[in-house]
């Protein structure tokens, strides 16, 4: 067989692996993961109302949970789906061991019966002697022997069928019950669905109520969202101005023959002017667009990439120049790839920044509250380079950038898929 049929039968059979769909225990160990997150956010909505922070807080974290709670929902029913599915094949089964046992115990009560009849050892030995030569008796008696052996046969598979038929209806006893569970459990959490329905509208009213002081707020974060992102890009300026000199004192040092024009082109440049292994980072870092590991080891994006409206007033617009994941209190932030860390800065007393430089590409990791690494330090893929910080309404967000120079991508783009 040739190499190719052998990838394409391997490509077919890795496809029909991954085309699976999830088994019971899977979905069991999601609902399990689900429940936990909805536990969190109620936690952290008792921890919110209790510090009497923003209403709008209290907003977004409930819709988060509500938005929990409908996963858990069709879990659950694709739980009780596949429940169906199983007690549907189970019960196909039990019909055909009845059948199977109806007519094997038909024809065993048939052979039982002949057997009754030729059961005296003359009638045996009649057949025997009444062959007309000694193959035929030899051919009769090895009838006799297999007759014997069949009805013990068909007695032991009798035996083994109804054994089955035993286990097949139990197991089906067993799996409507624990679809009456999960039904149950299903009904439960849609009355509760309701009820953090209801919450959010309460919600929703209170923030319009104080609409004028709310807004305010979101305009005063986004002016320090604005100072930030300024020094975000200072920073990769003054990243891009530091290789680029770097990179002209070692083609002077190397060809002495380096004008002073073609020096000051080169620490001029408002992008970085690539060495030959530079190139090489920069390759394999683009090469990598989608593929990249995710700067958290848990979390989902909260917020995403460029301009859009506000979660909740609609009328605003939210700018972001790279995307916000919440993440686990106490998460780390870890290096999307191989790079030098060009900066570690101090963005507020509260808040700190880490860029690390990949070629001619930078990854920023903002909103951390202490940091393992410094200016100068060669980092490895996943390396940890600080602890997310906290904030006081108790969520962990880091915000991520990834830029070429001083153009600005989507980071979601970027990252593997989850």
């Amino acid at each position: 067989m040739s190499k190719y049929v052998l990838s394409l039968l391997f490509f077919c059979f890795t496809s029909l692996l991954w085309s699976q769909p999830p088994t019971q225990e899977q979905l069991e160990e999601r609902k399990l993961k689900i429940q936990q997150e909805i536990q969190e956010k109620q936690e952290l909505l008792k921890s919110v109302k209790s510090k009497e922070k923003s209403v709008v807080s209290q907003l977004l974290i409930q819709k988060e949970k509500i938005g929990l709670k409908e996963k858990l929902i069709r879990t659950t029913e694709k739980q009780t789906k596949l429940l169906s599915d199983d007690i549907y094949t189970n019960q196909l089964k039990i019909n055909q061991l009845n059948r199977d046992l109806v007519q094997l115990r038909e024809d065993y009560a048939e052979m039982i019966r002949k057997s009754y009849k030729s059961r005296s050892e003359q009638s045996r030995a009649m057949f025997l002697l009444s062959s007309e030569n000694f193959l035929q008796a030899y051919k009769r008696a090895q009838y006799m022997k297999q007759y014997a052996s069949y009805r013990k046969m068909q007695g032991e598979e009798i035996k083994q069928k109804s054994t089955q038929l035993i286990a097949y209806n139990e197991k089906i006893g067993a799996q409507k019950s624990e679809k009456e569970k999960l039904i149950a459990e299903n009904e439960k959490e849609k009355i509760e669905l309701e009820k953090e329905r209801k919450e959010q509208e309460k919600l929703a009213k209170q923030i319009q109520k104080e609409k004028g002081k709310i807004s305010a707020e979101i305009k005063k974060k986004q002016a320090e969202t604005k100072k930030i992102d300024a020094q975000i890009k200072k920073l990769i300026r003054d990243a891009i101005a530091a290789a680029n000199k770097k990179t002209a004192a070692a083609n002077l040092k190397s060809n002495p023959k380096t004008t002073a024009a073609e020096k000051k082109a080169i620490e001029s440049s408002t992008k970085i002017v690539l060495t030959p292994e530079g190139k090489i980072v920069s390759d394999n870092f683009k090469s990598n667009k989608g593929r990249l590991p995710w700067p958290v080891e848990n979390g989902a994006i909260t917020l995403g990439y460029g301009d859009q409206p506000h979660p909740v007033f609609k009328s605003l617009t939210v700018h972001n120049s790279g995307i916000e994941i919440t993440t686990d209190s106490g998460s780390n932030a870890r290096a999307v790839f191989a790079g030098e860390v060009t900066q570690v800065q101090v963005l507020t007393p509260l808040k700190k920044a880490v860029v690390v430089k990949h070629g001619d590409f930078f990854t920023v990791y903002q909103n951390l509250s202490t940091v393992s690494v410094q200016a100068g330090d060669k980092v490895s893929i996943k390396q940890t380079l600080g602890r997310i910080r906290t904030d006081g309404d108790g969520r962990t967000i880091l915000k991520f950038i990834i830029s070429q120079n001083t153009t600005y991508f989507n980071p979601k783009l970027w990252l593997s898929a989850r």
